[in-house]
């Protein structure tokens, strides 16, 4: 089973673009949860993406809820990425099938969700001399880290 990535309420097309790219060369599920911050017909989207969208395995959700439903029973574990996380993404056993989920790149995930799941919520350690790395760079090291602990499945 891949792992996947699921983006809440993405703002910025280039970020998502790059990430979808990120899905087509690891065989990760892209999901993004609505309200976009831009049309799916971006030019700047598709642009970050280039020729690769037709390999992405894409899926639209209306909310969180609904994610969340749609995966049901057995579902992969939910990690989500936040600057404030008491776990570092090393420190977690990546499963198939489990959730990366990334916020907005203006105000990352809501409360909510994070106080909900708050051991479930891992960070990328940074000097502090920046708010937060970039969301596509983000989405990049956690999905590589899950890949090199299953061993790189499917990856040449």
């Amino acid at each position: 089973m891949p792992l996947h990535i699921v983006l809440h309420e993405p703002l910025i097309p280039a970020n998502t673009g790059n990430i979808a790219r990120s899905c087509a060369a690891t065989g990760a599920h892209l999901h993004l949860i609505h309200p976009l911050g831009f049309s799916t017909e971006d030019r700047y989207l598709k642009r970050a993406g280039l020729d690769y969208w037709h390999a992405v395995n894409i899926h639209h959700h209306e909310s969180f809820e609904h994610f969340a439903a749609a995966q049901g029973e057995g579902a992969g574990t939910f990690y989500f990425v936040e600057t404030w996380g008491e776990k570092l993404y090393t420190e977690v056993s990546f499963r198939d099938g489990d959730y990366i989920i990334l916020g907005k790149e203006t105000t990352g995930l809501p409360k909510e969700l994070t106080d909900r799941y708050r051991e479930q919520t891992i960070r990328i350690p940074m000097s502090g001399a920046t708010r937060s790395v970039n969301l596509s760079n983000c989405a990049a090291i956690v999905l590589f880290e899950g890949l090199r602990q299953l061993g790189f499945p499917g990856l040449g």
